[in-house]
Order: C-alpha cells, then structure tokens, then sequence
C-alpha cells in the first residue's frame, strides 16, 4: 500500500501510517481507541496521528460524546486516500485470485488468517 501510495505521488507514505489506515473507520475514533485495535502504545499512536494531521490526512477536533478527548476523522485528502487504498485492495486480491485461482487464494488466505491467530496467542502468552 505504501509503494502504491509513492507511485501515485504520496511520498510522505509510510508504513506506521497503516495502523491508522488499517483502524480508523470513517466516523472516526480516539486515539487510544486506535492504538488498542492497532496493538501498540497510546504515545507511538498519538505520534502517528499528529504526523498524518501535519500532512493534511487526519484532523483532531473536541469528541462530543465526552468534550476531554480528541476524536480522530479524516480529512477530505485522507478519505481519498482511504478510497484508493482500498480500491488498491481490491485490485491486489483480482490479482491473486487470477494467478492462484478461487481455492488456492482462499486457501491462501485461510492459512495467513492462521498465522494471525497463532501469533495473537504468542502475543498473550507470558513470557519466560
């Protein structure tokens, strides 16, 4: 996605920007809220979110259910972003789906879902 994003001219893409891209849904969230969903700390979030608001992608204004936080939306150049972010998506799982087939693309993604899970229990395992 980030390479996509360079070729279409967005060279300030990087790869941290997807734990927001990944995590913020069009009605917007807190940045903590972020972070979590995202699995890292509320401060390399914040540092994420205040880098995409310097770039025009996200903006920051009082959240109405609770006036002490921030919520997070994006801006009229994020929600682009996300719209060819996702269209990107599309088009890379056509691509795949072609060169593998529909089983072996699903039997593709079942094993890398797998993986996802394994590492989330290696996550909450307690270490030694």
């Amino acid at each position: 996605m980030v390479r996509h994003a360079h070729v279409r001219g967005w060279m300030d893409a990087k790869f941290a920007h997807n734990s927001v891209f990944g995590t913020l849904g069009l009605e917007g969230a807190r940045s903590a809220d972020l972070a979590e969903k995202a699995g890292i700390t509320r401060q390399s979030m914040g540092e994420i979110v205040r880098e995409l608001v310097d770039l025009g992608i996200l903006e920051m204004a009082p959240d109405p259910t609770d006036r002490r936080a921030k919520l997070v939306t994006y801006t009229e150049a994020g929600r682009q972003e996300v719209v060819e972010g996702f269209s990107h998506i599309v088009d890379f799982e056509e691509r795949m789906v072609a060169e593998l087939g529909e089983e072996g693309y699903e039997q593709l993604r079942a094993g890398l879902e797998k993986i996802v899970e394994v590492l989330g229990r290696d996550d909450r395992a307690p270490t030694r």
